[in-house]
């Protein structure tokens, strides 16, 4: 693949993968990235537990700062639950069915990995490799984006059921899925162009032409 197309193509898929990469790491490791997140006034709990001020919602759990300030994660797990009360004792619950498929991120992170590593390579076949995989890595990305739309969308009805729909908002991590899903898309079709390019090249080497000459009569007969 030439220059031309070959360094886009890694500042894409690189940028990408880095993007999934943090957001993969998510809460509770990372507890500003979240994907979605709620403000209130203290004047709800989360699971019976305390009141918060505020509640982010992450790929492998929750975290919420206390009144007291202190931020407090629930434990590490695919697929958590949870519901929050208010002083009324109206509850909300938020199951794992809606936090199991936020999985789908670093699962796009390592596909975007292994197309970033096959971008590398100038061999027609590793970049026919590496675009596929890059067109794979966004699917993966557009569902994963998808899923967070879906989680955002349905924490924030409920959360509007207990007053606080208007201050439900999105994450750092729904932004950086979508930026990750655009990059990849283009690092597809610089991949896709840069080998198309290479492929003419190599027709227009291998026929030369015509020879002309004393001989190239008898060649004919």
């Amino acid at each position: 693949m030439s220059r031309s197309f070959c360094v886009p193509a890694i500042f894409f898929l690189f940028s990408a993968f880095v993007l999934l990469f943090i957001v993969s790491i998510s809460l509770p490791f990372l507890t500003a990235m979240d994907i979605t997140r709620v403000h209130t006034n203290g004047t709800v709990q989360v699971t019976g537990d305390q009141n918060f001020e505020q509640l982010r919602l992450g790929i492998w759990s929750y975290c919420y700062t206390a009144i007291n300030g202190n931020m407090e994660c629930s434990p590490t797990g695919h697929g958590y639950s949870f519901s929050v009360q208010n002083n009324a004792n109206n509850t909300v619950f938020i199951g794992s069915s809606w936090t199991l498929g936020l999985a789908v991120h670093p699962v796009a992170c390592g596909v975007s990995f292994i197309a970033l590593l096959f971008s590398f390579s100038q061999h027609i076949t590793a970049t026919l490799v590496a675009s596929l995989l890059s067109f794979l890595a966004a699917t993966l990305a557009l569902v994963a984006f998808a899923i967070d739309i879906a989680l955002y969308a349905y924490f924030k009805n409920q959360m509007g059921d207990l007053g606080f729909g208007n201050r439900t908002i999105t994450g750092p991590g729904f932004w950086l899925t979508f930026a990750s899903m655009i990059l990849l898309i283009l690092a597809g079709f610089t991949v896709c162009c840069g080998r198309r390019r290479d492929r003419m090249g190599s027709a227009r080497t291998s026929t030369p032409g015509r020879k002309t000459g004393l001989f190239s009569r008898f060649r004919r007969r």
